[in-house]
């Protein structure tokens, strides 16, 4: 695994897409996060709003970006949940900052590596999901590493399938 420093990474390439990309996949996934659970039940093993998250954060130099991308998803996520308004939109802020600062120093374009990175930044939301729920807002929520793993493999998974079919769409220079 190449370790770039931060000038040659910029320099290297900016994974840029069609504005059309930009809106339809972030919107396909909230409405897929907000019905597939409906259907799937307890066996709903996924945040796609998070790998979109992280997928975009990873390939854009700016950690501004990804922590508006964030920002916006988890706000939207979150006004289609039950869920107070603001955790999703804290915890994925967060991610987007991590992994957009973190895409500027390593080689995203790595499968093993992204699949990695999914894993970690899934088990890094699901804590700070619960810090936000239980230290911040002071609301009773049990935790179970269970739900916090099942969660971050099926990502993992996911994110397998969707990050080489999303890589389709870039534009090259």
């Amino acid at each position: 695994m190449p370790v770039l420093t931060a000038t040659s990474r910029r320099e290297l390439e900016i994974h840029r897409f069609p504005v059309l990309v930009y809106a339809l996949v972030p919107l396909a996934a909230l409405v897929l996060q907000a019905w597939l659970p409906r259907i799937l039940g307890r066996y709903a093993w996924f945040d796609l709003p998070l790998l979109v998250v992280i997928y975009f954060a990873l390939g854009r130099p700016s950690p501004i970006q990804g922590t508006v991308m964030g920002c916006v998803l988890g706000i939207f996520e979150d006004a289609l949940t039950q869920h107070p308004i603001g955790i999703n939109g804290v915890v994925k802020t967060l991610i987007g900052f991590f992994s957009s600062s973190l895409g500027v120093r390593v080689d995203v374009d790595n499968h093993t590596v992204r699949v990695l990175l999914v894993l970690s930044f899934s088990l890094l939301s699901g804590g700070l999901y619960f810090f936000v729920y239980r230290v911040l807002l002071g609301l009773s929520m049990d935790w179970r590493w269970l739900d916090v793993l099942l969660p971050a493999l099926g990502n993992g998974l996911i994110a397998l399938a969707i990050f080489p079919l999303l890589d389709r769409f870039r534009i090259h220079d």
